[in-house]
């Protein structure tokens, strides 16, 4: 199982990849090789130097391996991956003055996660000051935080399911939201004005705390009946966020306001 993430070295991207099953980082070869060889055309940098590491007997140009990675367009491409240990082999390859640098940055990424891993809390911590840093209230925080916890309650329950990470998590996720907010992720998101940015991190409190219910009373509901496959945990879902879908009516009616609205972080940032 893969996440991809953008790792920052010096307010540069490196796109990379955590292996759960290895418990390794991998990092996009051709977002290294344009940092340290600074150059305007890294693929080709890395064409040429993969020529000349084969011609000199060394492997390493053929066990990287090929992750699929998000391009600046926003689509997901196969590209040359290497882990920690390779890409430090990488780096002696490369004359860069950045490359002690780099070094202790990587070592830092890896000793993070690990870090991480053992104790949940420093994650929690890191991604509070991430969020003040942006701007949002602490109130706004909390609730973002708590959301996070029960989103990782309910895809638990999927994966014991046999729910694919991805495509299937998606086709779920879109019922939840139909189901309670009566419209789509993507129609959600484009009232909101959003594109790739999270649909979570632009909602409102209230929206958040809607949205917590139906996913937190879906997995209620799929840890007493343990759903399998698509078909039994999409009537799950459905049946989860109909109680969220209830409250929103009851709220709407009390308050003579919709629940859903159009501002997104930049108008929660200003409240």
């Amino acid at each position: 199982m893969h996440n991809n993430k953008i790792q920052l070295f010096e307010q540069q991207k490196v796109r990379s990849v955590w292996d759960e099953t290895a418990e390794k980082w991998y990092f996009s070869v051709i977002d290294v090789v344009g940092i340290l060889a600074q150059s305007e055309n890294p693929r080709k940098y890395w064409s040429v130097l993969k020529t000349r590491l084969n011609a000199e007997g060394s492997q390493l140009a053929t066990i990287c391996s090929q992750l699929k990675m998000q391009s600046s367009d926003g689509k997901f491409y196969l590209t040359d991956a290497a882990d920690a240990e390779q890409l430090l082999r990488l780096i002696q390859s490369i004359p860069s003055p950045k490359a002690e640098p780099f070094k202790l940055w990587l070592a830092r990424v890896g000793s993070e996660r690990i870090d991480e891993m053992a104790d949940p809390e420093i994650a929690i911590n890191r991604a509070l000051e991430t969020y003040a840093k942006k701007g949002y209230s602490l109130d706004w925080i909390n609730q973002r935080l708590k959301t996070i916890e029960v989103r990782k309650l309910l895809t638990d329950e999927w994966d014991k399911g046999g729910i694919k990470k991805g495509q299937e998590y998606a086709i779920l996720t879109d019922e939840i939201y139909k189901t309670w907010a009566e419209m789509n992720t993507k129609d959600y998101k484009k009232l909101k004005g959003l594109t790739k940015e999270n649909l979570r991190d632009n909602m409102t409190n209230l929206e958040l705390i809607l949205n917590m219910l139906a996913e937190a009373t879906t997995t209620e509901i799929a840890q007493k009946e343990n759903p399998k496959g698509m078909r039994e945990n999409m009537s799950v879902a459905k049946r989860g966020a109909s109680a969220a879908s209830v409250a929103r009516k009851k709220i709407e009616s009390e308050t003579g306001t919709p629940v859903i609205t159009s501002r997104n972080a930049k108008a929660l940032k200003k409240l």
